[in-house]
């Protein structure tokens, strides 16, 4: 099973996670994949994240996490011992967010809402130091990300299994190219460095 965590002002509608759905589908394994509709709110976004691995069998439960949702995939990760897919995670999020406080809109839903102090308050709360077990994580990082400083993020999940793209983009838009590379890290099956 994989539960896949959308990113800041995304949804279960982005393209990564059609991607995830479509190549298991072709598998005969759609119902493999929850995407759960996240709040902005960080809180009720990991209550949500929770009830939605409460469904699932630990041991054949992988988290796939895009920006901010690699953010949360880290604390639900360290929490419950589960493998953990980051595909351009956020670290601090709560700095990062900052010069975004005031008015935002979801990009699929049109929903809005005002970000706020006690939006980046939450998501400090939800800060995790060192990782326990690098082994557990696959990172997926475009050198070229235009939102976050990947080398931050190296230096984050340093010791973890990492597909390193020298180019790319915040969204990953490489990321069809790499899923054989995350079903298998999903299934136990793992082929891709640690560095």
């Amino acid at each position: 099973m994989f539960v896949y965590l959308h990113g800041f002002n995304s949804s279960p509608q982005s393209f990564k996670v059609r991607v995830l759905r479509e190549r298991l589908s072709a598998m005969g394994r759609g119902a493999e994949v929850i995407a759960p509709e996240l709040s902005h709110w960080p809180e009720r976004a990991i209550e949500t994240a929770e009830r939605a691995l409460a469904a699932c069998e630990p041991s054949t439960t992988t988290l796939v996490g895009s920006s901010l949702g690699g953010y949360y995939a880290t604390w639900l990760a360290e929490r419950h011992g589960l493998r953990s897919v980051l595909v351009n995670p956020a670290v601090r999020p709560y700095e990062l967010l900052g010069q975004f406080v005031g008015m935002q809109t979801n990009l699929y839903t049109g929903a809005s809402y005002e970000l706020t102090a006690a939006h980046l308050e939450q998501l400090r709360a939800l800060e995790i130091g060192e990782i326990t077990h690098p082994e557990r994580y696959l990172l997926l990082v475009a050198m070229a990300d235009e939102v976050l400083d990947s080398r931050v993020t190296l230096h984050k999940y340093r010791g973890t299994h990492q597909i390193i793209d020298p180019g790319g983009d915040h969204g990953f838009s490489d990321f069809a190219r790499h899923i054989d590379a995350i079903l298998a890290f999903g299934a136990g099956a793992v082929s891709v460095p640690r560095r």
